[in-house]
Parts: C-alpha cells; sequence; structure tokens
C-alpha cells in the first residue's frame, strides 16, 4: 500500500481507503463487516471513512466495536455532520456540531477524530457559525483537521476566507463516469492545500464491469441487494454499461481487474490523496487495495477515456 499526504495536514493516508456507506451497519452482516475491516488492515488501509447519518448511527457503533482494542496509532478515523439525525437535528450550527460530534466520539469510542468533515453545505446557518463552531472542536482536542463533502468552490473559498482552522481534506464524488471536480474544484484546493478523498471512484460497482447490459444483477451484488441498490439502480443504464465493458480488454492486457484499472485512473491524478472503496466481502477488499501503485501511462489513459467517450 502506497501513502500520501493530505494537503496541508500531518496525515498520510493510504492510497485506498475503508468507507461504511450502506454496507456496515446496514446491508452487511456484522461478521462480513468485520471481515472487511480485517482485510483492509491486513493490506495496509489506514483510513476508514463514516458519517454519522450512516444507519442513523449504525455504521459508527459497529466500528466503535469493530476497533475496539485495535491500537489507536493504527488507523485514521473519518466522519461526518450535517444530514438528519432526527426530525429536529440537523445541519452545521454551532449547537448540532457539537451535539453530533459528541454522539459520534461515543458511538465511535474514541476521544477524537482525526478528520471531520461537513457532509454539504448549510444555507441556513451563518458560515462564520459553523466555521467558529469547527474551530472549538479543533482546539478542543476532539477533532485533529477539517475536511467538506461536496461543496462548490464558491463555497469554499468563502470558508478559506474567514479567520478560523482551514479545511485540509474534500471528498467528492469522482470516477471515470463523474468527472466534474476535475474542472474547478480540484485546482482550488490544489493552490489551498486541500488533498482529495473521493467517494464512488467505481460508481457503486459499475466500473468493475459485474453488470452486464440486458442481464439481470448477479447475486450478492449491491444492485440486488434492497438494502443496498436504493441510490444503483437509477444509474444502471444500458448504454453506459455497454461502454463500460469496452474496458474489459484493456484491463486484462495489463492483467488488472476492471475495478483496479478504474481505481488506478483515479488515483492517476496527483490532488488525490485516497481513493474510498465500499466491500461487502473481504475478498473486494483486496482485490481493490491492489490497485494501490499501479501507475497508468498516457497512452493507456488515453485509450481508457476514449473507451467511454
Amino acid at each position: 500500500m502506497n501513502y500520501r499526504t493530505l494537503g496541508r495536514s500531518d496525515l498520510r493516508v493510504s492510497e485506498i481507503s475503508l468507507g461504511s456507506w450502506l454496507t456496515f451497519g446496514g446491508g452487511v452482516s456484522s461478521a462480513e463487516a468485520a471481515a472487511c475491516v480485517r482485510a483492509a488492515f491486513d493490506a495496509g488501509i489506514n483510513l476508514i471513512d463514516t458519517a454519522n447519518v450512516y444507519g442513523r448511527g449504525a455504521a459508527e457503533s459497529f466500528l466503535g466495536e469493530a476497533l475496539a482494542g485495535v491500537p489507536r496509532q493504527r488507523y485514521l478515523l473519518a466522519t461526518k455532520v450535517y444530514f438528519p439525525m432526527s426530525e429536529v437535528d440537523q445541519g452545521l450550527s454551532a449547537a448540532q456540531i457539537e451535539k453530533q460530534l459528541d454522539a459520534s466520539l461515543l458511538r465511535l469510542r474514541v476521544d477524537h477524530v482525526d478528520l471531520y468533515q461537513c457532509h454539504r453545505y448549510d444555507g441556513a446557518t451563518p458560515l462564520e457559525e459553523t466555521m467558529l463552531a469547527l474551530d472549538r472542536a479543533v482546539r478542543a482536542g476532539k477533532v485533529r483537521w477539517l475536511g467538506f463533502s461536496e461543496w462548490t468552490p464558491a463555497q469554499v473559498r468563502a470558508a478559506l476566507a474567514l479567520p478560523f482552522t482551514r479545511f485540509v481534506s474534500s471528498q467528492p464524488q469522482y470516477s471515470l463516469l463523474w468527472r466534474g471536480p476535475e474542472a474547478e474544484l480540484f485546482p482550488l484546493c490544489a493552490r489551498e492545500g486541500i488533498g482529495q478523498i473521493v467517494w464512488s471512484p467505481l460508481r457503486q460497482g459499475i466500473l468493475s464491469g459485474k453488470y452486464r447490459p440486458g442481464a439481470a444483477p448477479p447475486a450478492g451484488s449491491r444492485a440486488a441487494s434492497q438494502a443496498m441498490n436504493a441510490f444503483l439502480l437509477e444509474k444502471l443504464d444500458a448504454e453506459v454499461l455497454e461502454k463500460v465493458q469496452r474496458l474489459r480488454p484493456i484491463a486484462e492486457s495489463l492483467r488488472l481487474t476492471m475495478s483496479q484499472l478504474a481505481l488506478a485512473w483515479v488515483l492517476r491524478r496527483p490532488e488525490v490523496s485516497s481513493a474510498i472503496i465500499g466491500a461487502s466481502r473481504p475478498d473486494q477488499v483486496r482485490e481493490n487495495a491492489a490497485a494501490s501503485g499501479i501507475r497508468l501511462d498516457e497512452e493507456t489513459v488515453r485509450r481508457v477515456e476514449a473507451a467511454l467517450a
């Protein structure tokens, strides 16, 4: 496993990180999820990403149990705040940040998180209030570094203009099938010392090639699971699936799986510090972790992008 420095922080994060959206505390059994965590450690993954809203606290609670007894210096823990936790608990007000951070720490069974991220921008709360509350959390020792997910460049610039602890990470969706951040977000963050921890680098498994045009989702896949397919089925467009299959001969010529090819393509960008994978089985963790260190030459990148054009 290779490691990269996250923005201007002192965090050295694994190129592949382990996520928990829709899986831990939800669509995957506790035994399988625990096996995925063990496989991640065995593969050298040190960054584990979660959020308070995943399973309404269930993902954090699972991780708190799974990581109990693991030396704290062995892993980096990232969680998020913003989405509703109840009918009255939502957003990035100072009161919510304090309440939700304490609740996350309790579920995770730790006294601090390495990265605390604003899951979305809160237009109902003054930005100064949000950033001051986050700054207090850092000064209190409950949070080491700050990040955001899916903020616009204008929102990022506004936050950076305030005299509080600066963001060091951005968590956008980014993959061969979702390249929007390249235009403005990546260059802005590179100038400001903010690293990218990208989510859905396999487009929820579509880029693994497991979903074939005109065929039912394979048994055991995320698309076949009612607990995990809510955001995926609408993406299974026949034309997209046909294009993805064009990547198969390219991957085979390099002796890579399609997942490894797609992850290596994401990691080719120097702005990307880590790519978050979701897994329901430990073999998926091992396969995806093996993408770390793969370097694609310019001709391969051109062929990959042309296949999906």
